[in-house]
């Protein structure tokens, strides 16, 4: 339960939502913690079998920036803990899994259900976005990869103007283009997958960053293809190509919008023809020249 619906939640210190010691504002003399928020996408919740729920706070909002979050463990069925309502993706409910809108009014949990520490929830975040956002990357040309089987099937099936839709140039070279992204794609995930592997995800967030705007990006290029060469069977629910759209679009957004990483991308490059970090905040602040070439 990290998302909020009242703020913009891709900045993660936006969230205001309340972690508060029990009874006491000194932390050595409390046992437990009351929670107070609203929060929407709490991906699981709708799924019977979900019993815990972690929960993202502030535990001091006058901390540095990045340090006033925390995570705790808190039980579904807590006194307070209320499912306001499922939400759909573009229409479909993603049963059984399903995602809700869920309501935490004074819930109290046992101390000892904080995550790492406090203050730490900013940095738990951030170690479980780098592989989380590689995972969406690999399901994506997983999607990418069925919708092109299914175009490719379906261009050798249909018959338009007395011969296979195979047979027409144009769709050829349609099909043709979405193997060329598609293997781009697959590429870069990869690259990503193998950099997090050797140098960790703070390191690879740069080959993870390109990873998560480029997927998303080819498989709903691919699935729209396919949506295409199956015409009105592509929009029904008799395809899954309908949902198969709707999980790739989401994912421009989830786990870090395209524009987030674009941005990270860019302040790298920055970062290299500055000489570095600081550097870089130096001639952004204008008490340094830019570089010359």
């Amino acid at each position: 339960a990290m998302t909020e619906k009242a703020v913009a939640s891709s900045d993660a210190t936006n969230i205001t939502a309340a972690i508060r010691h029990s009874g006491s504002s000194d932390s050595s003399s409390s046992d437990s913690y009351v929670i107070n928020g609203l929060k929407w996408w709490t991906s699981g919740a709708m799924d019977p079998r979900c019993k815990v729920a972690i929960f993202m706070g502030k535990t001091d909002p006058s901390a540095p920036t990045h340090r006033q979050q925390s995570m705790l463990l808190v039980p579904m069925d807590a006194p307070g803990v209320k499912v306001l309502r499922p939400l759909t993706v573009l229409g479909y409910d993603d049963a059984p899994h399903g995602h809700a809108e869920v309501s935490f009014d004074n819930v109290v949990v046992p101390a000892g259900n904080l995550l790492l520490g406090e203050g730490r929830g900013f940095e738990i975040a951030q170690g479980r976005l780098g592989p989380g956002r590689l995972h969406h990357c690999m399901r994506l040309v997983g999607m990418a990869e069925r919708a092109l089987a299914l175009a490719a099937n379906r261009s050798l099936e249909r018959r338009a103007f007395g011969k296979p839709l195979a047979a027409q140039g144009g769709l050829r070279e349609v099909l043709a283009r979405q193997r060329i992204a598609l293997e781009g794609a697959r590429l870069l995930v990869l690259n990503a997958a193998d950099a997090l592997d050797r140098a960790g995800h703070k390191a690879a967030r740069g080959e993870i960053a390109a990873a998560k705007v480029a997927a998303p990006a080819v498989a709903l290029q691919v699935i729209d293809a396919a949506i295409q060469i199956h015409g009105g069977a592509g929009v029904s629910q008799d395809v899954v190509l309908g949902h198969l759209f709707a999980a790739a679009r989401t994912l421009r957004i989830a786990d870090g919008p395209d524009e987030v990483h674009l941005g990270t991308l860019a302040k790298l490059e920055l970062e290299a023809a500055a000489g570095g970090a600081a550097a870089l905040r130096q001639i952004m602040a204008g008490a340094l020249p830019s570089p010359k070439m």
